[in-house]
């Protein structure tokens, strides 16, 4: 199943996606917060052409765990998705992935404005493999794919 991947910013949406099986993160380009939701529906139309059968939405917590205004807004982002979409939407800890794919892109060597327009999908796709790594460990465990 592809399951698509939302890291909710304030500017952009971070956008990643999976490959058909579910295994492989690939960030996408990210989406323009706009007035009136319409981000939303941009999100909803990603979703649609790509086949996305899930999405997850990045749930910014503090390093503590707790909620703050971040977490609320993205839970808002989440729901109205669910709206969007018609599909299953799990909201997931994003804690440190911004800042794991700020330094896989500094160590890429980008600089400035081309990893700022990068880092909020770069931060999505690490996020989603996280996910996927963590359904594929939960699917060996059971003995889908194997004996454990």
């Amino acid at each position: 199943m592809v399951v698509l991947a939302v890291d909710p910013g304030s500017e952009r949406l971070g956008l990643a996606v999976s490959d058909g099986d579910g295994r492989i993160a690939f960030p996408l380009d990210p989406v323009r917060v706009g007035p009136r939701g319409s981000h939303v529906a941009d999100v909803a139309r990603i979703a649609a052409d790509r086949g996305a059968g899930r999405i997850v939405v990045g749930l910014p917590l503090m390093l503590t765990g707790v909620e703050g205004a971040a977490a609320e807004r993205a839970r808002v982002l989440a729901q109205a998705i669910a709206a969007a979409t018609r599909l299953p939407v799990d909201l997931v800890d994003e804690r440190l992935t911004t800042v794991q794919a700020d330094r896989d892109l500094a160590a890429a060597g980008l600089r400035g404005r081309r990893r700022r327009a990068r880092l909020d999908s770069a931060a999505a796709a690490i996020l989603l493999q996280a996910c996927l790594d963590g359904a594929v460990a939960a699917a060996t465990d059971d003995g889908e794919y194997g004996e454990p």
